[in-house]
């Protein structure tokens, strides 16, 4: 239990605790000047290898894996520990100040796109794949990717940041978010035992918005909660998330922005394909004091 008791009036506590105290705010906008940086392909994606990141560059991996060219990209890494993502020239992109954010640039205007379920449909609908075009298979994808991004949040948002990154530990919110980490891994679980993939027996844009997230989870690469919330009793997501795995798209772009893990799994910036075979954290080493 504890003793505090809300004020009447909410006031902003800069010290309030927390990994993420240096880059919380309630309020919106850019810090500071500076621009993105732009690179030679069509597609300019400014992210991080968080599970919201990782959606994005695993669809652009997948699109690239079917043969579409014109879905190469750069992807450039934004520290949001630094406070990068409040720079005047991300809010520009997207003045939510969240990643991942995506600068369209194939067409004759760039096209800003930001969230990451509105990247998944607005590749998916430009290059036709991954996303059913029609009835009732288009309306269970959706419906699917639609529940990630409501249910996401609590897991993250809720579990993950109780759990693992709030000043102290605390029953109740643990306790509160822990059973609906497990409630939804049951939604998936049920689900993914009537069906191979989320939406069908194709593979859609709802299997890439999910799986880092539940998938990331019941792998052990999330939050080190894998015992504690026993992941193993999910037998259908460990299967769809084993399956999803051994797809070469979904190992490259859960290695793009990443900053942490296995040296080798580990690409902070991808800029062409052959960057997965040189310049890896592995082959080019660490900056200092990393």
């Amino acid at each position: 239990m504890t003793d505090y008791v809300p004020p009447a009036v909410w006031q902003w506590n800069r010290q309030s605790g927390g990994r993420f105290a240096s880059i919380n705010r309630p309020i919106a906008g850019p810090t500071h000047e500076a621009e993105l940086p732009l690179g030679k392909h069509p597609f300019q994606l400014y992210s991080l290898g968080t599970p919201n990141g990782q959606k994005v560059t695993i669809m652009l991996e997948e699109l690239l894996a079917l043969g579409h060219a014109g879905a190469e990209y750069d992807a450039w890494l934004i520290n949001i520990g630094e406070g990068a993502q409040f720079s005047s020239g991300f809010v520009s992109v997207n003045p939510n100040s969240k990643i991942p954010a995506l600068l369209d640039r194939s067409g004759k205007d760039p096209v800003r796109v930001f969230e990451s379920g509105a990247i998944l449909m607005h590749l998916a609908e430009k290059f036709g794949a991954f996303l059913p075009a029609e009835g009732a298979a288009r309306a269970e994808c959706l419906s699917w990717l639609f529940w990630q991004m409501g249910s996401a949040p609590y897991l993250g948002g809720g579990f993950g940041h109780f759990y693992a990154y709030a000043p102290e530990k605390m029953e109740y919110p643990i306790d509160r978010f822990a059973m609906e980490a497990k409630r939804q891994l049951d939604v998936l679980d049920r689900r993914l035992g009537e069906s191979r993939f989320l939406a069908g027996p194709d593979y859609t844009i709802a299997d890439i918005a999910v799986f880092p997230w539940y998938g990331g989870l019941v792998q052990g690469k999330l939050y080190d909660a894998a015992t504690f919330l026993s992941v193993h009793e999910y037998l259908n997501v460990n299967r769809w998330a084993d399956e999803l795995l051994a797809r070469p798209a979904v190992k490259h772009g859960s290695m793009v922005n990443r900053t942490s893990g296995e040296l080798h799994e580990q690409l902070r910036e991808r800029h062409d394909a052959d960057d997965f075979n040189t310049r890896t954290q592995d082959k080019i080493g660490t900056p200092d004091g990393e």
